[in-house]
């Protein structure tokens, strides 16, 4: 899989009110379950007056681990609801915690599932999501008289420069996706005339906002 959602920020909260009860979100990147524990310890030291804290998580390219808990809620009311969103969502190395302040009035099991639910998806839309590309750097090496054609054709065809050095030559490290490596070699090698040099550098990930 090569693409996958991840929160924007490192971490954020967002909160709504549902019948008198106060719902806050806390959501953040985690890449290990110690990480995740370790912030879900945080959240209940930070609410240790709340009614309840309830948490998901999903770790793994391919979610590969997976916990929930519903913290004294009815079973099935909270974390899996919660841990759902996260799934549908497509997110990854996400950890959801939603604290809850009673407010007095009983939401009910499908009121719980809502809340838990609704809390989770617009959190995770108010604080923006992204989609992670894997990417190659490849390092072009031109010459001064056709640095400026090149520059101009990878910014209209939305090629990202990672770096650019200047010696004898123009170096300019850009990142492609692998499964057009070959395509772009072959364009702007006919473009320049084989006035042109690649040389494969890295891998990386680039991360874009999700529309």
């Amino acid at each position: 899989m090569e693409d996958f959602y991840l929160l924007k920020p490192q971490e954020g909260h967002w909160q709504q009110t549902i019948k008198k009860s106060d719902f806050l979100i806390y959501l953040a990147r985690v890449n290990s379950e110690e990480e995740a524990q370790a912030k879900i310890e945080m959240i209940n030291k930070e609410h240790y007056k709340a009614t309840h804290n309830v948490f998901a998580y999903v770790i793994g390219d391919n979610d590969e681990i997976k916990r929930y808990s519903d913290n004294g809620e009815p079973s099935g009311t909270a974390g899996v609801p919660m841990l759902e969103v996260l799934q549908k969502q497509g997110v990854h190395n996400v950890l959801a915690v939603v604290t809850r302040y009673f407010g007095g009035i009983k939401l009910g099991a499908g009121g719980l599932i809502r809340a838990y639910a609704g809390t989770t998806a617009q959190g995770l839309d108010a604080l923006g999501l992204v989609v992670r590309l894997k990417r190659v750097v490849l390092e072009l090496t031109v010459d001064y008289a056709n640095n400026d054609e090149l520059t101009y054709w990878l910014k209209q065809e939305d090629y990202p420069l990672i770096d650019t050095t200047f010696d004898t030559s123009v170096h300019h490290q850009v990142a492609v996706a692998p499964a057009t490596v070959k395509d772009f070699e072959e364009t702007l090698t006919n473009r320049f005339a084989g006035r042109i040099t690649f040389k494969k550098i890295d891998e990386t990930y680039l991360e874009i906002p999700k529309k």
